[in-house]
């Protein structure tokens, strides 16, 4: 075995989730390897669904027009049941939401991650998979195997298992996984189909029996390409796999004969709504859906992020992005505490915020895979649309935020929303607040003048970082003074900030790194924010 070696921060698994977790640790400066068993990535389209709240967590981290390129856009559904259209599903969300939903093979949204992970000087080390681990009160001794035999043993501060449903971090730690399997398998294709469906379109057709039951399903997702989709059925007996998994998850792609564009056809000429006709098939595998959760996000220096943590049916393509929300979670905290910044309960808070969620994601998708889909959920349509794009998730209540309180508006703890119509007498255009959060950390607003007191206690009881932004009212004269000298100051020259938020001056709202609402003060006092920077930094960072 080769001599220990040392970084801050492993990271086991190259898909979505690790890429994530790695490139935000890397943007922050934090040393990070990140390993996958895998000699390469699979060319395959499992997980296509991209959310609008992801592709806000793109643009912040700085890649989201790799995507916008390699997409296509998803408005809406078509629904058959026993060949009758039901009524049309409209992703439509609201105008100051800045992105819409979006589809993209997962190989392709691992080759953007991997190349935006790149900018700091990282690559995957493919071939190379986790044997076993070790943690103690300073760190992480990791056991690390490569494709040709040779051992290399791994010192860290920390551990982070993005390793998918088989995940070896979370056997490692001994977490229990709780839930259990669909009897059902499938078959997924990537293939063209010369059907009619209108661009942008998916469609579910399903078949009921006599007891209301679905029996027999094709939903089918579109993808780059000329009338491309990802295809999904269930399996016809003889590409049954009966497969057990030797950890009991029957989940994901199944080994054994991959169904033919002959298997796809027969459930075309069955359930398509009109004739459609499938050729090139890039891709096909039978696969299982089990739904599972685990009793806590990590324990000590070793956390657990994505499959690894939770899994479910993958109705509303829901995984990955829940996924990419957990790495999004925990990166800026495991780097404060990587720079012993952190306040003692700002990790634990991980778990606290994001289990909550995997639960919420896991039961949801149960039920609406054992209904009708997600049009069978009693939401209304908005609510519904909004829960789907993953833009209502939020975290009242955690630890490191401060008690909602009452009032209209976002709350702490709740996603801080976007808006434009922000001018400043240097940018010749409106700025969008997006434009403001982007490439920083924490950050806090300041809505009204005469707050400049409240910028130098975020600066002292954050040691340094945490920046301020001054959002000045519409009637507030262009000359005035924003605050001591070197504050940057916008315009709500619309009112559209005002309205959005439901702010009055003075009003102070604290942004997380992960753009969720820390605290809101009206009025702000510095006793109050500085009371909730202690719950984040570490006493020690003060400055």
């Amino acid at each position: 075995m080769a001599h220990t070696n040392t970084t801050d921060v492993l990271v086991v698994g190259a898909g979505p989730v690790g890429l994530t977790a790695a490139a935000e640790l890397r943007r922050r400066g934090v040393a990070c390897r990140i390993v996958d068993r895998l000699p390469a990535r699979l060319p395959y389209a499992k997980a296509v669904g991209i959310q609008p709240r992801t592709l806000e967590i793109w643009d912040r981290m700085g890649m989201v027009r790799a995507v916008l390129d390699a997409a296509v856009p998803l408005r809406g559904q078509l629904t058959y049941v026993n060949g009758v259209e039901q009524p049309r599903i409209d992703l439509v969300l609201p105008p100051e939401v800045p992105y819409r939903f979006a589809a993209l093979p997962q190989y392709e949204t691992e080759r953007i991650l991997e190349e935006h992970l790149a900018r700091w000087g990282t690559a995957v080390e493919r071939g190379t998979e986790l044997v076993s681990f070790r943690q103690d009160a300073d760190g992480v001794t990791s056991r690390l195997r490569t494709r040709s035999g040779a051992e290399e043993e791994l010192r860290t501060r920390y551990l982070v298992g993005c390793d998918g449903a088989h995940s070896v971090v979370r056997k490692g730690l001994g977490l229990s996984f709780e839930g259990g399997a669909f009897p059902e398998e499938y078959m997924l294709a990537d293939v063209e189909a010369d059907g009619d469906l209108p661009y942008g379109y998916s469609l579910r057709a399903m078949h009921l029996d006599a007891a209301g039951a679905v029996d027999d399903v094709l939903v089918c997702i579109p993808l780059p390409g000329r009338s491309r989709y990802r295809m999904s059925m269930q399996v016809p007996p003889e590409l049954s796999t009966a497969e057990q998994a030797a950890d009991g998850v029957a989940h994901g792609l199944q080994n054994g004969p991959a169904p033919q564009l002959a298997d796809i056809q027969t459930v075309l000429d069955r359930l398509s709504p009109t004739p459609a006709t499938a050729s090139h098939m890039r891709w096909s595998s039978v696969f299982r859906i089990s739904h599972r959760i685990v009793d806590r996000y990590g324990h000590g220096r070793v956390l657990i992020a994505g499959d690894a943590a939770h899994i479910h049916p993958p109705t509303g393509a829901q995984g990955m992005n829940t996924g990419i929300q957990d790495a999004w979670n925990l990166a800026w905290k495991l780097a404060l505490a990587v720079d012993g910044a952190a306040h003692p309960g700002l990790l634990p808070s991980y778990d606290a915020e994001r289990r909550p969620v995997g639960e919420e994601v896991v039961g949801r998708t149960v039920r609406h895979a054992s209904a009708r889909g997600v049009q069978s959920d009693p939401e209304d349509a908005r609510t519904l649309i909004l829960r789907e794009a993953q833009l209502l998730v939020g975290y009242r209540g955690s630890p490191v935020t401060d008690p909602p309180g009452e009032g209209p508006g976002p709350r702490p703890g709740d996603r801080a929303p976007d808006c434009g119509g922000l001018t400043s007498p240097i940018a010749a255009v409106p700025l969008r607040l997006a434009d403001l959060f982007r490439g920083r950390e924490h950050v806090l607003l300041l809505h009204g003048t005469g707050l400049d007191e409240l910028a130098l206690t975020a600066r002292e009881y954050s040691g340094g970082r945490v920046e301020t932004c001054v959002v000045l009212p519409a009637d507030t004269p262009p000359d005035a003074p924003a605050g001591p000298g070197a504050l940057p100051a916008y315009h709500d020259t619309g009112g559209e900030f005002a309205r959005i938020y439901a702010s009055r001056p003075p009003t102070a709202l604290l942004v997380r790194p992960d753009g969720y609402l820390g605290a809101r003060l009206s009025p702000p006092t510095p006793g109050r924010l500085a009371a909730h920077l202690a719950t984040v930094f570490a006493p020690g960072v003060r400055g």
